[in-house]
């Protein structure tokens, strides 16, 4: 492997290790790919990357599911061949899709059964509440947007910010006059 395909490499590796979506190898996978503009065989990512074959037909099968990568069948061979996917647009949508949408409907859900739990009572816990799940309610809407192919505007989120004084009862009062002079 040439200098500029290991340090591209290395650096999908580590960008994906600090994602939450891919392990390092996977990103290390998508890099070679990437750099390649030929499909690889199993046995020529794992000969590159110096990873077993079965480890890597592992991570292949993760990023073919994050439609990261394609397999292709390539013309007198009986190997499955791969390459890395360059619509980035459709990746984008499948990340937000699967992995950051998911985590907003946990996020609506948990909100939504808390405030039932608050029974209509009306506290400054209640407007926390109903300003987090309407701003979730916001992204969630965008993500749907964007999975359409349509446009995704961040005014209506910014729209639904509200802000609530994050204050406790007990504590105590602060001086708005500055520090006490010294005697």
């Amino acid at each position: 492997m040439d200098q500029l395909t290991a340090t591209f490499v290395e650096g999908m590796g580590a960008a994906a290790a600090t994602s939450g979506v891919l392990t390092k190898l996977e990103g290390r996978i998508f890099g070679l790919l990437y750099m390649r503009m030929q499909p690889l065989s199993l046995d020529e990512i794992s000969l590159e990357l110096q990873q077993s074959k079965s480890n890597v037909s592992v991570q292949i099968r993760d990023l073919l599911e994050w439609q990261l990568v394609r397999q292709i069948r390539l013309p007198g061979s009986r190997r499955d061949h791969y390459e890395a996917a360059t619509d980035f647009w459709r990746v984008m949508q499948e990340v937000m899709e699967r992995r950051f949408r998911w985590n907003m409907r946990q996020v609506l859900a948990t909100t939504q059964e808390a405030l039932q739990a608050l029974d209509g009572e009306r506290t400054q816990l209640v407007d926390r509440l109903t300003a987090m799940r309407d701003f979730f309610a916001a992204l969630d809407t965008g993500v749907s947007a964007m999975s359409r192919g349509e446009v995704f505007v961040p005014d209506s989120v910014r729209k639904t910010l509200v802000r609530v004084p994050i204050e406790s009862p007990a504590a105590p009062a602060r001086s708005t006059r500055g520090p006490k002079p010294r005697r």
